[in-house]
Formats: structure tokens, sequence, C-alpha cells
């Protein structure tokens, strides 16, 4: 269409166009046949000048056209998705699951123990001689192929812990899938089927060209109802849910039960999502739908195809995004980062990683957010050493770490709690920006279950008018840093206090843990406290 229009107005510029060459030309041409050797250099000038004026009109309509062109193109809605359906269906696939599940585990009526009907509903449930024998359920899902050799794409939730897995072909083929990968993180699957003949088979686009406002195509077996398409737009981008790995497309295409590991296309026929999840609150489509982001998922797939599961590299720290307040009082001059608050036994402890530690960059890449460094970290090869930038101490310093493995390690983080060895002060109380505080002693350590080793100070009370109380600070937990150094009696907490407050400090940064976890929490420094 967009074309169609601008060939139009070509022919309408072009009696124009073409008055003004041949004009041009012929002035030159009768200057030339002038016969006059003097006026030689002046026609060869008055010519080029006529030339480059022709230029210039040609030049300048071309642009003119191309703008108009774009703008079309850009302003264009397809009058039919009927060519883009026609072209994805053949790749586009229904699976059907089949799951063996004890009788015991599905709903069974409530009745009172001794009730006179307890005898009866047992002899029902017994009849013909099934008691609690096993029995099949089923379900329905979505998928598409992605190779002409049969790997199918769909969601970890849809095959997760089936028996049995059928592929319903557009064409009405079936074939039985094997399991090759799956990852619950992303709820991808991987599945393999083997034909007789190359498959029809979908590639997948760049998502990260989306933009909110471009049109999309989901397709698949909402309520098995098959090979259904529907329409909508990229609704916002960059959606997390709950997971670590999050990047997800949020759309109003229509996506209900069943679509689940279904294809989210662009117009090109692309795959930019795999549809994953709906919000509503009566299990139907209400316009807010979930599309895991192809970039993600190609690369857990490609991991899926060669190993048969997923290699993710593990940094081995714990950490949380830089507020404001704990910018200021660690002297960050932007908020920005990944701030590190605990360094267990791997890859970040062996590289010299310490908690308290912003990281700034990760591999060559700016650190945004602990989101970002966590798919940053998660997208990296294993084993790889990689350069990390972190801000200690008022300056930047670059370390070298060698990637271990997350899969590895998932689960197997110990929290250690470190201390030096020494007496603590006599045991005293006091109130030190809105929290009561006490030394921590063997007493407390039994009450708090912590490490003989742990030392640090207790909060015991927290004035509910406290800031320190709006962000988070309650009894039983641990200060065992301050201005990113130890602390283990009250003095030294009010130390650091004056440290920041000579220094022109408005906050003051703590280390806190709560049941072993550990967090950063600035507080604003109270002109009452010395």
């Amino acid at each position: 269409m967009a074309v169609t229009m601008a060939l139009d107005l070509w022919r309408l510029c072009e009696p124009f166009l073409h008055h003004l060459y041949v004009g041009s030309v012929q002035t030159v041409a009768e200057m030339d046949n002038e016969g006059d050797p003097g006026v030689n250099v002046q026609t060869l000038s008055i010519k080029n000048e006529s030339i480059n004026r022709v230029r210039v009109v040609w030049l300048t309509a071309l642009t003119m056209m191309l703008i108009i062109a774009q703008s079309i193109a850009a302003n264009a809605r397809p009058d039919s998705f009927a060519d883009l359906a026609e072209k994805i269906s053949p790749s586009v696939v229904n699976i059907t699951t089949s799951t063996v599940v004890a009788q015991g585990t599905g709903p069974s009526p409530i009745v009172p123990e001794g009730s006179p009907f307890e005898d009866f509903f047992r002899e029902f449930r017994d009849r013909n001689g099934q008691g609690d024998r096993p029995r099949r359920t089923s379900a329905l899902g979505s998928g598409f192929v992605i190779s002409e050799d049969g790997y199918i794409v769909t969601n970890n939730h849809v095959i997760e812990s089936a028996d049995e897995i059928i592929i319903e072909f557009f064409s009405g083929e079936e074939l039985e899938a094997k399991l090759i990968g799956t990852d619950p993180k992303t709820d991808i699957a991987l599945l393999k089927v083997e034909a007789d003949e190359p498959l029809p088979f979908v590639a997948f686009g760049d998502s990260d060209v989306a933009r909110v406002g471009d049109w999309v195509v989901a397709m698949g077996n909402p309520l098995g109802q098959g090979f259904s398409v529907s329409a909508g737009i990229v609704s916002a981008r960059n959606r997390a849910l709950s997971g670590t790995y999050d990047d997800y497309i949020q759309t109003d295409a229509a996506i209900n039960r069943g679509n689940s590991g279904g294809p989210l296309f662009n117009l090109d026929g692309e795959v930019i999502g795999v549809n994953t999840a709906i919000l509503s609150p009566n299990g139907g489509s209400i316009g807010i739908g979930f599309s895991m982001a192809s970039n993600v998922v190609t690369r857990v797939v490609g991991q899926l195809q060669e190993f048969g599961e997923t290699r993710r590299g593990w940094l081995g720290v714990r950490i949380q995004d830089v507020t404001d307040d704990v910018a200021e009082a660690i002297g960050l001059e932007k908020t920005a980062g990944a701030m590190v608050t605990d360094v267990p036994e791997g890859p970040a402890k062996e590289g010299g990683m310490l908690a308290g530690d912003v990281i700034m960059s990760f591999d060559g890449h700016d650190v945004a957010d602990t989101r970002g460094l966590v798919r940053r970290v998660g997208n990296a090869e294993v084993g790889k050493t990689v350069r990390v930038v972190v801000f200690r101490e008022g300056k930047t310093q670059t370390l070298k770490i060698t990637l271990g493995r997350r899969e590895a390690a998932e689960g197997a983080v110990p929290v250690v709690q470190q201390g030096e060895d020494g007496d603590p002060e006599e045991m005293t109380e006091k109130v030190i920006l809105g929290m009561t505080l006490s030394p921590l002693d063997d007493e407390l350590r039994g009450q708090l279950t912590l490490a003989e080793t742990a030392e640090g100070l207790v909060v015991t009370d927290v004035d509910t008018l406290s800031e320190a109380y709006e962000k988070g600070m309650r009894a039983g937990d641990l200060i065992t840093e301050a201005g990113q150094q130890k602390v283990v009696a009250l003095n030294d907490l009010e130390d650091r206090i004056a440290e920041a407050t000579e220094g022109g400090r408005k906050s003051l940064l703590l280390l806190v843990r709560r049941a072993g976890e550990p967090r950063f929490v600035a507080l604003t420094i109270e002109e009452d406290n010395e």
C-alpha cells in the first residue's frame, strides 16, 4: 500500500522533474552551439551549475517521496491477518499430555468418621474392584516447531510429570514426543518428534526490537479449541512476574488456558515470545497475557538442545539494590549497581569480593540493578573468567572472577557468620537511631539460634515512630557492620556515627542479619547522636 502511494506520487512529480531536466539541458546545448571559443569556460561553468541544480531538485523530490512512504508504512494497519495465519499455522501444534495419578490424590466426598454413609461411599469407591487403583488424567497445551527435524518448544508446566506427550499437527497427523529437557526457571521445555518428512517450522525473532504498540498474533489450543488465532498489540515490555530470569512481553491478544506454550508472532511471522501466563480474576482472558521474550527462550533452548539441561553462570554472592540513601551513605555518586550483602564460599569469594562491595560493572557491561546483574551472570558461560568492577571504600577496584555453575550450587550455599575472637564489653543497653541495642552474648546467641562465632549488636526494641522501624528494623535483628566496618560493642556503632558525621554524610549504612539472611539498611544520622 505504501509502495503504491509512493509510485503514484512519482507519476505526479515526473512531468515536472522531466521539464526541469530537459529545459536545463537545452539551455546548456544552446550555449554550446554558439561556437564562441572565448566563452568555453563560462559555458562549462553554466553547464555544471545547471546539472547541479537538476541534481538538487531530483534528490529533494526523492527524499520527500521516501519520507512520505515511510510515514504511510508506519501508520499502516493490516487489512487482514489471513496471509500470516496461513503461513504460520503448519508450524504450530496442539499438545495433549497424560499422567497416571493415584486414585487417592483426587477429590473425594468428605464424610464424618462413624457416619452411616461412610460404608456407602467406601463401597461406591471400591466398586468393580478399583479401590485406590491409579487413574490416568489428561491436559492440553500448545507448542511450535523450531526445526525441520522435529524440535518443539512449549511450556514446562504443560508437560510437567507427563507420562505421555502427543503432538497434533495442523494437518491432523499425531506423533508421540519425547522430552529433551526443561527449565522451570523460565517455564520452557524442549520436545522432539520423529517424522518421516521434514516438518514446517518457524524462526525466532529479536524480542528486544519489539515496541509497545506493535501488532502481535497469538496461536494455540485455547480451551481445547485447536489452532485458534488471536491478534493484539504489545502492551508492555520487560514485565517480571516471579522468576529470577523473567522478561515477559505483555499483550492484549486473547490468551486462555490451553494457549500455554504457544507462540507469539510479529507481523513478519517470527516468534518473539512463548505464551505462558494470564492475569485474570475468572480464569479467562481479560486482555492481560504474558509471553516469555524470545531472546530469553533462544538461549535456554540452545542449551537444552546441546546439553539436555541449562548451564547458567554463577557468581556466588547475595545482593540487593542500591537505594538513594545507601548511595549517599557510602559516597556513591549515582544510585546504580548491586550491593553485595554476603559472600559465601564460591567464585566471588575466591576472586576477592567482600560484603559491602557495590558491583558497578560485570564483564564489560554496566550494572543498573540486581535484576540486570542476575540475568547477565546467568547468561554468561560457565568457567569463563570475567572482570568485575566494584565500588569499595570510596574508589573502584577491578576483580577477576571465574564463574561457577548455578545449577550445581543451587541450594548448597551456606550462610557464613564471620567474627573475630574477643570478649565483648559488659552487657549494657542503649537507644541509638531509634533502636534499643545490646551487644551479643551467649544468652542472646542461644535465643536467636546464632553461631558461636557470631558477633554484633542485637536489636531488642524499635521505636515504632522511627525511621528504623519504617525501613523494616525489628527486635531480634543483628547489626554486624556499620559504615562497612564490624561492630561488636555499642561504642563501635557510636564511633561509626561520629566518623560519618565528620565526613559530611547524612546516612549510615548498616549490615543487618535476620534468620541468617543479610541486607543493608541506610539510616539517617540524628543530630543528637554524638
